[in-house]
């Protein structure tokens, strides 16, 4: 088989031959070597005016500047591992000790690596997934340090390709589970650990196939109340906009799930479907649906404790977005929801990342800290958010940015703007922003009534229906000195 891609620097048309089809499709409206390849700096303005959460919630750039930041993984002691494949780096984000918001420290922790990608903590080593092997590391969880050589315990893993990543797990169950992509975007492989997940013994012993017919599953987790495997995987590209779904599985010994004959639930594929009827019929449909092109990759079933009542059964999904579709999709973080009959229902967690085909983040992967914290990684400005609820122990401080230590009184209405905007505040109190069926309670002439002083203590004590935001006394000032700016 032959495959060749071809990528205009133009980005207007993008040439594939797979599988002897030939594929064409042109004036993308991608910027192809922005959103796929490139790094952008943070822009802060701009995420401080456009990231949402659901009401409670709030953000904190955690740490930035670390090229092609991927996937995580929470140390008891609070620290946050984080691989950089294209660096050979997996780095260590020290925990948050001094309150403000951000890490305390970005490190090394290890280098010269080929290409890692996922990362797990278990029996007291640090697993990594190489592209082609598996290594682990004795590791100091208390310390956050590396307690000895590496031994590669698994060599020889199908590498390149169109998903190269690997990604590693240690199951409920005490197995080693690692993801492995397909080499193609639609083709019969001829390695058979293609497009499948595997499982191993914590030595790298005993590996087998556990689950085939997933394209790439770059993201899975154990549901906590039933012990279910459930992966992530991308559907197919080249069949226009709007399809194949990408899915998430509920993964079964021995289950197939439908690539390279089927898509969605069980629909042929038009190239590799012919003749495949019956084991079509045999494969397992999706447990949920995403949007076609999405690019669903990490996920991570949340803790309850601290978070509203319907995260009881609740798992967040990392939606690094669409590359080949006329209109972007994606790039976002989404909750999916379990109701009591077993349905999966999804919905909005943090947006803003691309609002009008303007990208400014492409969120990968989702741990949750030993605090309850939530982390975010975004391999597009190369950071890592951190998402906390009100109530959730140990969170942090609400501003987004650190401020500037000659600011710790408070009182400017350009830090207020922010906090407006990150809290969401016109939803409430502008009927352009409002969504449909909100009570819109609008701001009139508020100088006549309060000074900047008088309304920041009223911010600390809210006449109810208005929400007590946890806010610092100086981020009050600021977001009173900008209410009365707006609303004079």
């Amino acid at each position: 088989m032959v495959r060749k891609i071809a990528l205009s620097i133009a980005g207007v048309a993008l040439v594939v031959v797979a599988g002897g089809v030939i594929f064409i499709v042109s004036q993308l409206n991608v910027p192809l070597w922005g959103t796929l390849f490139g790094r952008a700096e943070v822009q802060a303005g701009a995420l401080e005016e456009r990231i949402r959460l659901p009401e409670g919630f709030r953000w904190t750039l955690y740490a930035t500047g670390m090229t092609n930041a991927r996937f995580m993984v929470a140390v008891p002691n609070g620290d946050v591992l984080l691989s950089a494949p294209r660096q050979g780096r997996v780095y260590v984000l020290r925990a948050d000790k001094n309150g403000d918001g951000r890490s305390d420290s970005v490190e090394v922790l290890l280098e010269d690596l080929n290409r890692p990608h996922g990362l797990d903590l278990a029996d007291g080593y640090l697993y990594v997934a190489e592209t082609d092997a598996i290594l682990r590391y004795p590791f100091n969880e208390e310390a956050g340090t590396i307690a000895g050589p590496p031994e590669q315990i698994v060599s020889g893993l199908p590498r390149g390709g169109n998903h190269w990543t690997k990604t590693v797990r240690i199951g409920p169950d005490g197995w080693m589970y690692v993801s492995i992509g397909s080499s193609c975007n639609v083709c019969e492989e001829r390695d058979s650990r293609r497009a499948t997940i595997m499982r191993f013994r914590p030595d790298g012993s005993a590996g087998e196939i556990f689950a085939t017919g997933l394209r790439n599953s770059v993201g899975f987790d154990w549901a906590p109340w039933d012990g279910s495997l459930y992966a992530t995987d991308n559907g197919r590209d080249l069949m226009g906009d709007d399809y194949p779904p990408c899915e998430l599985n509920r993964i079964i010994e021995g289950g197939f799930y439908g690539w390279p004959y089927a898509n969605g639930d069980r629909a042929p594929d038009p190239d590799m479907g012919a003749g495949k009827g019956e084991l079509i019929a045999q494969s397992i449909a999706p447990a949920h649906g995403f949007g076609a092109h999405t690019a669903p990759l990490g996920m991570v079933f949340v803790r309850p404790q601290g978070l509203p009542d319907d995260f009881r059964q609740s798992a967040l999904v990392a939606l690094h977005g669409s590359w080949n579709r006329s209109i972007k999709a994606g790039y976002r973080v989404v909750s999916l929801h379990w109701d009591p009959d077993g349905k999966i229902i999804e919905r909005d967690f943090m947006t803003g990342f691309e609002v009008d085909e303007d990208v400014i983040g492409r969120p990968v992967d989702i741990v949750q800290g030993a605090d309850g914290a939530i982390y975010i990684s975004d391999d597009f400005t190369g950071s890592v958010y951190r998402v906390t609820y009100r109530g959730t122990i140990g969170s942090a401080p609400a501003q987004a940015l650190p401020l500037p230590l000659s600011h710790r009184e408070g009182g400017d209405p350009d830090y207020g703007r922010r906090h407006f905007a990150r809290l969401g505040c016109a939803t409430c109190h502008e009927e352009s922003a409002a969504s449909p069926g909100t009570r819109v309670v609008a701001l009139a002439k508020l100088a006549g009534k309060y000074d900047r002083e008088s309304l920041a203590e009223y911010l600390a004590a809210p006449q109810p229906p208005m929400p007590l935001f946890d806010l610092t006394d100086a981020e009050r000032r600021d977001l009173a000195a900008y209410v009365l700016k707006r609303y004079r």
